[in-house]
Parts: C-alpha cells; sequence; structure tokens
C-alpha cells in the first residue's frame, strides 16, 4: 500500500539514506535477529510439548500423529511468526526514527540557523504522527486482545483445581510468552521513541542556553552621552590606552555607537529566534500516541497500574482460603 521505504520512514533522498546505511542495516539485521531468537526457544518448548501429548494420544495410529503433529506445529508457528513480525515491524519503524533523532540532538550542538532546526523538527513530528496514525489501532487492540486472553488464561488456571503439568499447561504457557513478549516490544518501542522526542527539548534549552551565554560575555554595555546602554567589545575595554588613543576612540563614539546599535540588534534577534523554538520545542514534546494518549512512561505505569488492578480481581475471585483453614493455621490446630 505505502511501499516499503514509505512504510519505514526512510528518508527518499539518496543523500540522507547513504548517510544512514550502516544505522539502517544494523537496525534491520537487530530485527531478524530478536524474531529469531524469540520464535525459536518457543517453537523447541511447542514441538517437546506437541511430541509428549501426541504420544499419549495417538498410540493406534502413527501416521495419524504425525500428520496432526506438523499440522499443529505449522498452524502455530503461522501464528506466532505472524504476530511476533507484526510487533517488531513496529519496533523497526520507531528505531529508525530513533536515529533520526538521536542525529537531531548531534545537528543541535553546532551553531546553525534556529530555522534550520524547526524545519528538521516539523519533519521529524509529522513522521511520528504518520506512525501514530497508521498503528494505533494494531497497538489499541493488541492490547485489548492480549490483555483479554491473559486474564482468560489466569482465571482458567487459578480454579482448575486438577493437576497442572506440562502435557496441558505447556501450550498454554507458550501463547502466553509470545503474546506478552509481542506487546512489551511495542510498548517498548513506542515509549523509547516518545522519550528521545521529549529530550529534545531539554537539548534545545541547553543549546540555548549556551548560545545565550557565550555571546553575552562577548560583550559589556556601557552608557553613552545621552544614558543610554550600548554593547561594545569586551576585549577593547581590557587594553590600557593613551592619550592620542583615547581622542581617537571619542571621535569615533558616533561610529562605534551606530556599530554597537547594530550589533546589538543583530543579537537580539538571534535570541528571539532561539527562545520561540525552545518554547516551540518545549509546548509540542511529540512521541508516539494512541488517540491523543502519549506512550510515554507515565503511561506504561498507568497500565501497569491497571494490569496489578485486574490480576489482584481475578486472584480474588479464584483463589480463596477457606475461613475455618485460615482459623486453624494462625491458633496451630491440625
Amino acid at each position: 500500500m505505502y511501499g516499503l521505504r514509505k512504510f519505514l520512514f526512510v528518508d527518499p533522498d539518496l543523500g540522507m539514506r547513504i548517510r544512514f546505511q550502516k544505522e539502517y542495516v544494523a537496525k534491520i539485521q537487530d530485527f531478524f535477529r530478536t524474531l529469531t531468537w524469540w520464535i525459536v526457544p518457543c517453537f523447541v518448548v511447542k514441538v517437546t510439548r506437541e511430541f509428549f501429548r501426541f504420544s499419549h494420544i495417538f498410540q493406534e495410529s502413527i501416521w495419524r500423529a504425525c500428520v496432526v503433529f506438523f499440522a499443529s506445529i505449522m498452524s502455530w508457528m503461522y501464528l506466532t511468526t505472524i504476530i511476533l513480525s507484526s510487533c517488531m515491524l513496529f519496533n523497526l519503524v520507531c528505531n529508525l526514527q530513533v536515529i533520526h533523532f538521536d542525529d537531531y540532538g548531534k545537528l543541535l550542538e553546532q551553531d546553525a540557523d534556529p530555522l534550520v532546526y524547526l524545519k528538521e523538527h516539523l519533519q521529524l513530528r509529522h513522521n511520528l504522527s504518520k506512525i501514530s496514525h497508521r498503528f494505533r489501532m494494531f497497538l489499541l487492540l493488541l492490547f485489548l486482545s492480549v490483555t483479554a486472553s491473559q486474564f482468560a488464561i489466569l482465571l482458567k488456571t487459578t480454579a482448575y483445581s486438577g493437576p497442572i503439568n506440562f502435557t496441558n499447561g505447556g501450550d498454554i504457557a507458550v501463547s502466553s510468552v509470545v503474546q506478552v513478549v509481542g506487546l512489551v516490544l511495542c510498548l517498548h518501542a513506542a515509549a523509547k521513541i516518545s522519550h528521545r522526542a521529549q529530550n529534545i527539548a531539554s537539548l534545545a534549552s541547553r543549546w540555548h542556553a549556551l548560545a545565550t551565554c557565550s555571546t553575552d560575555s562577548t560583550y559589556v554595555n556601557t552608557p553613552n552621552s545621552s544614558g543610554n546602554l550600548v554593547p561594545f567589545p569586551a576585549h577593547l575595554f581590557l587594553r590600557d590606552f593613551s592619550e592620542s588613543d583615547l581622542e581617537s576612540l571619542d571621535s569615533g563614539s558616533l561610529h562605534g555607537s551606530s556599530h554597537g546599535t547594530a550589533q546589538l540588534a543583530s543579537y537580539m534577534s538571534s535570541y528571539h529566534k532561539r527562545e520561540s523554538l525552545v518554547l516551540y520545542l518545549l509546548a509540542n514534546p511529540g512521541g508516539i500516541t494512541i488517540f491523543g494518549w502519549i506512550v510515554d512512561r507515565a503511561f506504561l505505569n498507568t497500565i501497569l497500574m491497571l494490569e496489578l488492578t485486574l490480576v489482584l480481581f481475578v486472584l480474588s475471585k479464584t483463589v480463596v482460603i477457606p475461613a475455618k483453614t485460615l482459623v486453624h493455621s494462625y491458633i496451630g490446630f491440625p
């Protein structure tokens, strides 16, 4: 629908692709490496569990057991690959944007025009807005489905009175691990890029402070004949002047005053540009959003408290200690 480069938000400009080629390749290799490291252990556990299960069920027909065994493994492998690859794809998109945010932080260390910084940040914010718009339904449905599935499993497991072993509980454990890992990968990537986007305002504030302090230290404000403060270079006041130098300096005071006023106007213009850029970055932190909610550390803490509340609610309905047993264990009677 979008094409691979547009979907991954790789800059279409050839120079930018060559500039970040090594970083892009490293992130894509990490994508396949992480996908493999999560699928292979789950695949081994799934195969072992299915082998024990079908060895107990189909003892009379070996061919039927083999066909059902391979069909079960292939269907599970297909579903697991789809779930993890989709979650890892969102993780890859966010990690590719981390490269550009890190480069933007390095760009702030240079003494460039604030308009250049503003245009670059507008492009980064546009990319994050597109990513949020394309993945918001996926993230929302993933969170709801995984939460509902995990609490259904918790409810059945805690309410089950029989023994739970590797044969009847291994499949549930593997499926739970796959779902939780996929959700964690998505939330980690979203929180990571949101943290990078919010950290830009801190970097810009530091750049503005350093530029302002370094500029102020090169000027000294002195009163002119009308009583107004005029900036002059500080190194002129660190020299020892003779009478002829002072006379020439007084004769050129008018020219120095106009030149100092021009320097002051240029300095104030640059100062206001930097200040407006910092205010813009503070008011527009950016990040991955789900229908307006920024996925950051505060959002993750809210999710954690919600999940913990639901877990305690389910456990209160299933894990119930009889009052008589509790009293006897407290008193010490058998």
